[in-house]
């Protein structure tokens, strides 16, 4: 089977012998986007994982979905018209449903686009336009650009696991603020997706 990362791991691996040791112990880039969802799916599941354990972001999507039997995931009216007990029994907290409701309103509105649009649009265009929602930050829609929209070159420079990887890649005393990191990821383009991936695997030093 054809790697698909094969180009960008070459790349990173040539930067340095950090890069290249990293990687040689790492492998290929299993990275594993979930094409073609909606950004109102990825947005409202984003939510759900933030600031959480996976498995624990994973139970409370799984609550959620068994709201709705029969559809693959509910649609923005269910969610405006599910009350806040409901929503709350799934383990989002008030806040977190606040999110989740202005994202389904703001898709209902039009201001969230559906794929194809969002396909078609810039990078920071639709951060932008995104990171005016209630509690939807620029790293939700860096989520949404990675892992629906398959962008290759997505920087996640706030991201911890990614700056944390580089301090540990580099064996640094302290993490690169966000523009640092930002300036550092310029020698990984195009491909900062792939790096991102990697970073978020260096092992603990």
């Amino acid at each position: 089977m054809p790697d698909p990362y094969l180009p960008a791991t070459r790349f990173l691996a040539s930067i340095d012998d950090d890069w290249r040791r990293h990687i040689a112990a790492i492998g290929r880039c299993l990275h594993q986007p979930h094409a073609a969802r909606d950004p109102y799916e990825s947005l409202v599941r984003a939510i759900a994982y933030q600031q959480l354990h996976a498995r624990a972001g994973d139970a409370i999507v799984g609550r959620l979905l068994a709201l709705f039997p029969g559809e693959a995931f509910p649609r923005p009216e269910q969610i405006v018209a599910t009350d806040f007990d409901q929503l709350r029994s799934c383990g989002f907290s008030a806040s977190k449903i606040a999110t989740i409701q202005g994202i389904a309103h703001a898709t209902l509105d039009g201001v969230v686009p559906n794929y194809a649009t969002a396909l078609a649009m810039d990078d920071e265009v639709l951060i932008d336009r995104l990171i005016t929602l209630r509690g939807v930050g620029r790293w939700t829609v860096e989520m949404l650009l990675i892992y629906s929209l398959e962008r290759p070159d997505i920087l996640p420079a706030d991201d911890f696991g990614v700056r944390e990887g580089y301090r540990r890649l580099k064996g640094l005393e302290v993490q690169p603020t966000r523009k640092q990191m930002i300036e550092i990821g310029l020698a990984w383009r195009p491909f900062r997706t792939v790096a991102s991936w990697y970073l978020w695997r260096v092992p603990g030093r």
